[in-house]
């Protein structure tokens, strides 16, 4: 009997997950593997009302005039209520006190002690956790694409750092948030790619580990630890980590308000819904200016399909897409928005503010575009274990906290976000995850010693990458690819777009390597491939020998291998099953 998932519609409409057809991760064509835990169900409800019970939810000013079209969920504002759970306790009259044997001092002690912890959460700064959706790791100005117009993004990193080898711990959208939310190795979660995953195919040798559905009730996100630390919580955008019964309200958010997947552009609206995304943003901050705040606003942007306004397509006529170019510069445009509402409320210097996207940028043909990004001079892209897949860009400012203008390369993993953002609030660290606290580094200290970065990757993805998984141990990687076991090594010092394989060349590091990466698996009880009884190897050879995804960068192609790559895509769409 195959156990039902929960739908992932609102009230609003379908927040679309990224479903498979024509190239597209946001049709509904994909068949989603069955719930691999049928008692995972009752438990999620069962934690459903546990947090329900103590969740004490807020609605946007807005929220009135909208909740009956956008789904967004009703319920009385907080803006009156203390900063923190606690609070002083009210003093007994005097008469009380003059009868009480209590000594004044202790007395005394005790109302100073409750002030100064009914105040703490006043100290703690703001959070603005922004998350692009398949921005590449050179997309912004500052980043060097210096075709792109992002002035507001640049203006960002000058006033705060910018990181050059931020990792996704999973080079594709579900995955990588739930380790932003929770902290811990999507592998250790057993949710590996985007919900609902990619169907099985003939073209595979391996099938799909039948992977959760959704992002487990009983973990405990960034954002409940925030809210029991007195912050007002929201999450505006994109969740995808859950239907209904697993929403961002049963995950710790007050708010929760999802928008729109594509926007017609218009004069106050752009083509992927981010300007009412930012209005609510604004308006949550402004309820909210007068208790500390974790607004997690994770943009549809730069996700296909898109499309901008057409004049300033135009103005960017130059750029590899114009109208992908277009759709950071609007993006750009909307954090700008944010941050000028960040200083018109005097809250600049005690928030946090950090700008990052989910994975890597999306290299190959999809949907409706035939070219979309590229890498250059990273490998591959989205759905990849290559850096163009892993590397995302990352800008971090807190003024007067994190030092002006540096640029980081030392390698950080969005795992860490849950530790290193409890660090910032001072709060006690998480216990039983996979990520490790950066907020020395953030603020100019010095980090501890190198560590490994591992990834398990047990898919075959829309992109075009095979079932895989990786290591990053100081300069050197390795990929382990697990249809045959073949290894290849790369030294990222000189080879940064890992282009020349060492494996043979240096064959006791790789054996040293792939040991400690199957020690890692082994750790986290990772789910293994099994094979694949229906393979048809013509398909095979057709989709991943004769034409090989990851090395294509379509900024250094010409007309026919651009023809080729788009070729290569209907390929891979047609060797998807028809959903019935």
């Amino acid at each position: 009997m195959k156990h039902q998932i929960p739908s992932s519609k609102n009230q609003r409409g379908s927040r679309r997950s990224e479903h498979f057809d024509a190239g597209s991760e946001l049709s509904g064509n994909a068949r989603p593997h069955p719930s691999p835990l049928p008692q995972e169900r009752e438990r999620g409800l069962a934690a459903s009302e546990s947090k329900t019970s103590r969740r004490v939810p807020c609605v946007l000013k807005r929220g009135d005039q909208h909740s009956a079209a956008d789904g967004a969920r009703r319920a009385p504002s907080p803006g009156g209520e203390g900063r923190g759970e606690g609070g002083p306790k009210e003093l007994p009259d005097a008469g009380k006190l003059r009868s009480s044997t209590l000594p004044w001092a202790l007395i005394l002690t005790f109302g100073f002690l409750g002030l100064v912890i009914g105040s703490s959460a006043a100290t703690r700064p703001n959070i603005i956790f922004i998350l692009a959706d398949d921005l590449g790791i050179n997309d912004l100005a500052c980043y060097g694409r210096k075709e792109h117009h992002t002035p507001n993004l640049d203006r960002l990193a000058a006033q705060g750092t910018r990181f050059t080898s931020a990792y996704c711990a999973q080079p594709i959208c579900s995955p990588s948030r739930a380790a932003i939310m929770t902290g811990k190795a999507p592998a250790r979660l057993h949710l590996t790619t985007y919900l609902p995953g990619r169907p099985d195919c003939v073209s595979q040798k391996l099938l799909h580990p039948v992977m959760r559905q959704q992002l487990p009730l009983e973990e405990k996100t960034v954002a409940e630890h925030l809210k029991g630390a007195g912050y007002a919580t929201a999450c505006i955008g994109k969740w995808h980590l859950g239907g209904k019964e697993f929403s961002p309200t049963n995950q710790g958010f007050d708010v929760y308000r999802p928008g729109k997947v594509v926007t017609k552009p218009s004069e106050t609206e752009g083509g992927k819904g981010e300007y009412e995304l930012t209005q609510w943003a604004e308006e949550f901050v402004e309820t909210n200016r007068a208790r500390p705040f974790f607004l997690y606003l994770a943009h549809d942007t730069p996700h296909i399909p898109y499309t901008a306004k057409r004049e300033m397509a135009a103005q960017n006529a130059k750029a590899f897409n114009p109208v992908y170019a277009a759709v950071i510069e609007s993006m750009d445009d909307t954090v700008g928005r944010l941050l000028a509402k960040i200083d018109a409320l005097g809250l600049a210097n005690n928030t946090l503010v950090i700008f990052t996207s989910d994975n890597g940028g999306l290299h190959v043909p999809e949907g409706p575009h035939t070219t979309i990004t590229h890498n250059a001079p990273f490998r591959a892209g989205k759905g990849f274990l290559y850096e163009g897949g892993l590397r995302s860009p990352l800008i971090a400012r807190w003024l007067g906290k994190i030092p002006a203008g540096r640029v980081i390369d030392s390698p950080v993993l969005n795992t860490d976000w849950l530790p290193t953002l409890l660090d910032c609030a001072g709060l006690q660290r998480a216990k039983g995850i996979d990520g490790e606290s950066f907020r020395d580094l953030l603020v100019g200290k010095s980090r501890g010693g190198a560590r490994r970065l591992f990834w398990h990757f047990p898919h075959y993805t829309n992109q075009g990458s095979q079932p895989a998984g990786a290591v990053r141990d100081g300069d050197w990687k390795l990929i382990e690819h697990y249809e045959d076991g073949r290894l290849e090594l790369f030294n990222l010092a000189n080879d940064i777009g890992e282009m020349i394989d060492l494996a043979a060349a240096e064959p006791k590091r790789a054996a040293r390597m792939a040991k400690q990466l199957a020690r890692w698996r082994a750790e986290v009880g990772v789910q293994t491939n099994a094979v694949n009884s229906n393979f048809d190897a013509s398909a095979h050879r057709a989709l991943y020998v004769d034409f090989d995804p990851s090395r294509l960068n379509l900024a250094g192609t010409d007309d026919s291998g651009r023809a080729r790559a788009v070729e290569w895509r209907k390929k891979m769409n047609a060797v998807v099953p028809k959903a019935k």
